[in-house]
């Protein structure tokens, strides 16, 4: 190991964890409300949580780089609580004055009016979740919204204030064919959001899905939608940075890009997790948080319920699991001051990545870099496979 292991860019993620139903095809960490919500305890837990972790970790000094609140439906908290939350967390950084704030939404009409409160609060973007567009998919994925309010929370996103905004939609729904999911994209893009998250339907263990699988589309229609909407996307002028991100320029997720280049990030909230690199002892360390609100709110046990070392023989295929997402070189000097390694602890995986046809390199004022190429953005799970 050489001694190059740098501090990277520090991000913030915050869990809040209640939703009114729990989707069938959701993994999360997420648990439906079924009394009230413990708001200003959570709060007060969160921001005890957060000084725990920075007092741990030692980074008092550190610059924050993003944050991203998310859940379960953190619009279901008051505009005063987000508020609290980001003003207290501020406080304990330095910080750029737009300083990225991402706050995920449902597009239901009680948490759409809230849009303006939460950009007064502090937040400057908002994360969408709208999935459809068509009443029946959201029937069956269980969604509680519909087209309408869908487009009417873009509408008030528009006029909020906020900085951009972001429309979460998925393709490859039970029973949708090409028309389907193009329409879907189609509509997306009229509403003019300045980013789309649009990713393929997977079915996780855990998940209702799992258990009672609905009948998805075969592969040569999913080939058929990507081929499709990427085109609609690029003719509308959304740039594709990352597998299932789409931005017009200047407008990536700067939090998303943090986790995809292997920057640090704390996690408060819930089941969190967090990954942070200390250069002064060459370690990167990795936290889970208790998961069950109702442990996480017990005052009598700690916050964190997982503290783990990453080795240095996970590092490389960490590093290149998120780097090789995006659509864009890294630099084999971002490599070793991310990891603290050499590049020959990667050399042959890349060399056969580049000889496959996956991979491509150059040299540019004494660094070289590698990006992914076409076929290996088409074919990720092989390249993958590679640095396994």
């Amino acid at each position: 190991m050489l001694d190059t292991l740098e501090n990277q860019p520090l991000s913030l993620y915050i869990h809040i964890p209640w939703c009114v139903e729990k989707c069938p095809y959701c993994d999360f960490n997420s648990h439906a409300v079924k009394s009230a919500i413990p708001e200003q305890d959570y709060v007060t837990a969160l921001i005890a949580d957060l000084d725990a972790d920075i007092e741990r970790f030692a980074l008092s000094e550190r610059a924050l780089h993003s944050i991203f609140i998310g859940g379960g439906t953190p619009s279901l908290f008051s505009a005063d609580s987000i508020k609290s939350i980001i003003k207290q967390t501020l406080s304990r950084f330095s910080h750029e004055d737009d300083i990225e704030i991402t706050l995920e939404a449902n597009p239901g009409t009680v948490e759409a009016d809230k849009f303006i409160g939460f950009f007064d609060a502090g937040v400057n973007r908002l994360s969408i979740g709208v999935q459809s567009f068509s009443s029946d998919k959201l029937i069956k994925l269980g969604r509680i919204h519909d087209s309408g309010q869908a487009k009417t929370a873009a509408k008030l996103a528009t006029e909020s204030g906020m900085t951009s905004f972001n429309l979460d939609l998925m393709h490859g729904l039970p029973n949708q064919s090409v028309d389907d999911a193009l329409d879907d994209l189609k509509t997306a893009i009229s509403l003019n959001p300045n980013h789309i998250s649009w990713y393929q339907l997977t079915i996780e263990p855990n998940t209702i899905f799992h258990s009672k699988p609905p009948k998805l589309p075969v592969d040569d229609i999913l080939w058929e939608i990507q081929d499709q909407g990427v085109k609609l996307l690029n003719d509308a002028g959304y740039q594709q940075y990352e597998i299932s991100a789409y931005a017009k320029p200047g407008y990536q997720c700067q939090h998303n890009l943090n986790y995809w280049q292997y920057g640090d990030y704390l996690g408060i909230g819930c089941g969190a997790h967090g990954k942070i690199t200390d250069s002064r002892t060459q370690k990167i360390m990795r936290t889970i948080k208790v998961k069950h609100p109702k442990g996480y709110l017990d005052t009598s046990r700690d916050y964190l319920d997982q503290l783990s070392e990453v080795d240095e023989k996970e590092r490389p295929f960490e590093f290149m699991m998120n780097q090789l997402r995006l659509h864009s070189t890294f630099s084999i000097k971002h490599f070793q001051t991310s990891t603290g390694l050499g590049i020959e602890t990667v050399l042959p995986q890349l060399t056969l990545a580049k000889n496959k046809g996956l991979m491509e390199n150059e040299v540019i004022r004494n660094d070289e870099y590698w990006h992914v190429t076409t076929t290996g953005q088409r074919y990720l799970n092989d390249l993958l496979e590679i640095f396994l």
